[in-house]
């Protein structure tokens, strides 16, 4: 996988594109970016050798699995050995509510987004699963009033 890879106009556009609306096809994409089919096809095809395009998924409703609640939860951490660090991480990776985690700069040292059902659920997550984690010192819950943009 290269990292030095140059992006020109019509690059730029197919991942516009392609961030928009992965499963179109080749020749939507094509049509969209003002190539022919196979040319587009080899720009796709090489920016995901290179790892620009890194991969596609689906975006999945929380509604539509029972998790309308969304939490975005910043964790502070009282201990810094590394043992420690990598433990708390893989804990909280492997959580199900999970659908993001960061590890920040500064304070806070990390920031989790979680779906669950309600709050009721959500307070049961945030005391069995995060709070009794030896390394947490702190945590701040922001419930999300609307999604603006995904």
């Amino acid at each position: 996988m290269r990292s030095d890879i140059s992006l020109d106009a019509v690059d730029r556009e197919i991942l516009f594109q392609l961030a928009r609306d992965g499963r179109m096809s080749n020749v939507e994409l094509a049509r969209r970016v003002g190539l022919t089919p196979p040319p587009c096809l080899r720009r796709v095809k090489r920016l995901e050798d290179a790892g620009v395009i890194t991969g596609y998924r689906a975006q999945i409703s929380p509604e539509a699995l029972g998790r309308p609640l969304e939490v975005v939860i910043s964790v502070e951490i009282a201990v810094n050995d590394l043992k420690t660090v990598e433990d708390f991480e893989a804990r909280v990776t492997a959580l199900e509510e999970v659908l993001e985690f960061r590890r920040m700069f500064g304070r806070p040292d990390y920031y989790i987004r979680v779906a669950v059902a309600d709050q009721v659920a959500y307070e049961e997550f945030l005391s069995r699963q995060i709070m009794l984690l030896p390394a947490v010192s702190r945590v701040d819950s922001h419930l999300t009033m609307k999604r603006i943009k995904d």
